[in-house]
């Protein structure tokens, strides 16, 4: 089966995880999927995550975050897809509820979040907003 948006699929995946109240959920593993999950644990969204080798295919598990019963994310939005992509120069990145939030974008520099690529003074694609 050929997916159009993986990144989305991800996305969709985490958010029916956590409605559900499920300590960890699995997809299949890619680079850029990987370097997400990364920004989402540094900046403390999930616990851990792990790439598992089964057979032919890697698999990525991550271990969702919850506190007080609710999950640890509130928001995650895919902002640029396939059909439409979109892209910030390094002065207008968004700032996510005054940088409460995070907007994980990808830059030539790797991904990053909207904070990190700004004092680093490089733009790029947005990828999704995490809140």
């Amino acid at each position: 089966m050929s997916l159009q948006d993986p990144i989305g699929d991800m996305l969709s995946r985490i958010k029916n995880a956590q409605a559900r109240m499920r300590r960890e959920v699995a997809m299949p593993s890619s680079r850029l999927k990987v370097a997400i999950v990364e920004v989402l644990k540094q900046e403390g969204y999930v616990s851990a995550f792990r790439v598992d080798d089964d057979g032919s295919r890697k698999k990525l598990t991550i271990e969702l975050k919850y506190f007080e019963g609710r999950p640890v994310i509130d928001r995650l939005e895919r902002v640029s897809g396939p059909g439409l992509r979109r892209y910030r120069p390094k002065g207008k990145l968004p700032r996510i509820l005054n940088g409460l939030g995070t907007a994980i974008i990808s830059t030539p520099k790797g991904i990053l979040t909207d904070r990190v690529a700004r004092e680093q003074g490089v733009g790029g694609e947005i990828l999704c907003i995490v809140e």
